[in-house]
């Protein structure tokens, strides 16, 4: 979400600083949907080092206030603990978010709360130094689970690894008796970006002048000789395969290449596809628009990762990369896709996995089954119909910024703690009513 985004939609006067007070703030402002929230590794780095978060190792007196702030954060209803360690999580001017700087040490002596606690799970984003060693040893010092993103199939710009040895590996830590899940997705990740926003290249040290650029020297840069030679080399480097796929998914100044393959209008040109993915961007002041795929292109691999007993069903970004990606509608795709049409999951296992699985593993309470007294939080769908519909783009972000959005197709009703608020695809709340969304602090409703 762009920073023009979140801006207007905190306006000028923030209503919290801490995380206990975020928490407040939620609660006050009132949902439709029930909300859970992890404290982050970035922002509480961020609050304790400042600027320096981004360029070094925490001191110990560092380490012992985030715990500290940790321990607030979770006697106030956190979650859990979130941090990163992936190469693709990149800030402000190409710098690495917070948790990347962290030393596994930092990140075990905070996560060591949630142990002292007796509350929350952690999630962690895998990278260098943060991966199967050191999620056990999180698990076994905390003896809170550990969830860790994302275990993928390949065939995209992302070097995922092999998913039959993390599979394999993922079984041998849950043999050896630790809580160790890695979530899955049940769709191909596809990225759409443009060049103005090249959140996929950020980490190449090609890109390294245009994370520092404005939008100006971006336009500079690209049309640079020597700029598209550096980035040529990189994608022929990693990535050739899933820069051969790449669509162009917007062009106002070329609409009739619209859904179809750069390499193909290059062939037809007789150009280089990334030469004429630049030319395009340029003419159109960087509002042109691609579709690259990530990883989990191939169904297969995502048919494995979903029957496998040691995966949990996750990694929407249903709010993150909003404007790039969308997710979200993973629950109807599960459902519509991998039942009805693939057959790979019955019925009872593929809601078992959108409902009651997740709830076990994120220590959500009081959720995730149709129970006597239970809250009444209910989705009623049609098997035989129900699905995701193609990604739209709306402009319906504060301050007017765009996102992606899918439909969902065959859901009847939609209730949260026993009223409805949706029905048959329209909104059943109006302005002024009562939100019937609870914040869940500590998973659980208070």
């Amino acid at each position: 979400m762009s920073v023009k985004s979140l801006e207007a939609g905190l306006g000028a006067d923030w209503s919290f600083e801490t995380f206990t007070e975020y928490l407040d703030s939620v609660e006050k402002g009132g949902s439709s949907i029930n909300v859970a929230a992890l404290l982050g590794h970035t922002p509480l780095r961020l609050y304790v080092m400042g600027p320096e978060s981004t360029e070094r190792a925490a001191t110990d007196e560092e380490v012992a206030r985030m715990k500290d702030i940790m321990r607030e954060g979770l006697e106030a209803g956190a979650l859990g603990f979130a941090t990163s360690k992936s190469p693709t999580h990149v800030g402000y001017e190409g710098r690495p978010v917070p948790s990347r700087m962290a030393e596994f040490s930092e990140i075990r002596d905070i996560a060591s709360a949630l142990g002292e606690q007796k509350a929350g799970i952690i999630q962690a984003t895998v990278g260098r130094d943060l991966s199967f060693d050191e999620f056990a040893e999180l698990n076994k010092i905390s003896g809170r689970n550990v969830s860790w993103t994302a275990l993928l199939g390949g065939g995209g710009v992302l070097n995922v690894g092999s998913m039959e040895e993390q599979l394999t590996r993922s079984a041998e830590l849950v043999k050896n008796g630790y809580a160790v899940f890695p979530q899955v997705t049940c769709r191909p990740l596809n990225f759409e970006f443009r060049f103005d926003q090249p959140f996929l290249f950020q980490s190449m040290p090609a890109f390294a002048p245009v994370n520092k650029a404005d939008h100006a020297g971006k336009l500079k840069l690209y049309a640079d000789a020597d700029f598209r030679e550096a980035f040529r080399a990189a994608v022929q480097g990693g990535m050739r395969a899933a820069w051969e796929k790449t669509v162009v998914s917007f062009c106002s100044n070329m609409p009739d290449y619209e859904e179809r393959l750069v390499s193909e209008i290059a062939k037809e040109k007789g150009v280089d596809s990334l030469d004429l993915a630049l030319d395009l961007s340029l003419e159109s002041d960087l509002t042109t628009r691609f579709r690259i795929p990530v990883a989990n292109s191939n169904e297969d691999d995502i048919a494995i990762l979903l029957k496998d007993p040691t995966t949990v069903l996750g990694l929407s970004d249903a709010g993150a990369h909003a404007s790039q990606l969308c997710d979200a509608c993973f629950s109807t795709h599960l459902l519509g896709h991998w039942v009805r049409e693939k057959k790979v999951l019955s019925l009872e296992e593929a809601v078992r996995m959108l409902t009651s699985r997740p709830a076990e593993v994120f220590g959500i309470k009081d959720r995730g089954k149709l129970e006597k007294g239970a809250p009444a939080d209910v989705v009623v769908f049609d098997p035989d119909t129900v699905g995701a519909s193609a990604l739209r783009r709306v402009h319906d972000l504060p301050a007017g910024e765009d996102r992606l959005i899918a439909d969902a197709i065959g859901v009847t009703a939609v209730v949260v703690n026993g009223t409805l608020i949706r029905e048959n695809g329209t909104d059943m709340l109006s302005a002024g009513d009562k939100l019937p969304g609870r914040l869940l602090r500590n998973g659980m409703a208070a």
